[in-house]
């Protein structure tokens, strides 16, 4: 088994600039994923509701914990990022959509956020090799 960190998935590019940090990182049996935001059609959603922002930024996670060989159910730790605590709700409906059954341990804060959306996820994913 390597000791070394893997990285998982392409550069992270935001209007033609590569952000300085990686997609996922597989260390060990754990894939930790960056705070994921939701897009569409390659842009930041800057519209929509909540529970439209939340399947974006859901099927984001599940598409790079694809790529790490990981699905949701190897999902033992997320941390919630609202812009609007009022936001919760349907939040937790959608989320509740993805994680059916032994959801993983959660924390969640409102924050603003350095663009105009109302929610990030991360994730962390135990998937022995």
């Amino acid at each position: 088994m390597s000791k070394k960190k893997e990285i998982i998935g392409d550069p992270i590019v935001i209007n033609g600039r590569q952000l300085s940090l990686s997609r996922a990182v597989r260390a060990g049996d754990f894939v930790y994923l960056t705070g994921q935001v939701p897009f569409k059609d390659g842009k930041v959603m800057t519209t929509g509701t909540i529970e439209d922002q939340t399947h974006a930024v859901l099927t984001s996670i599940r598409e790079t914990l694809a790529l790490a060989g990981c699905e949701l159910s190897d999902v033992v730790k997320s941390m919630v990022w609202l812009k609007d605590r009022a936001d919760f709700p349907g939040f937790d409906t959608v989320y509740a959509e993805y994680f059916p059954e032994e959801p993983p341990a959660r924390s969640g804060l409102v924050s603003d956020f350095l663009v105009d959306i109302k929610v990030e996820v991360e994730v962390v994913a135990y998937k022995p090799q």
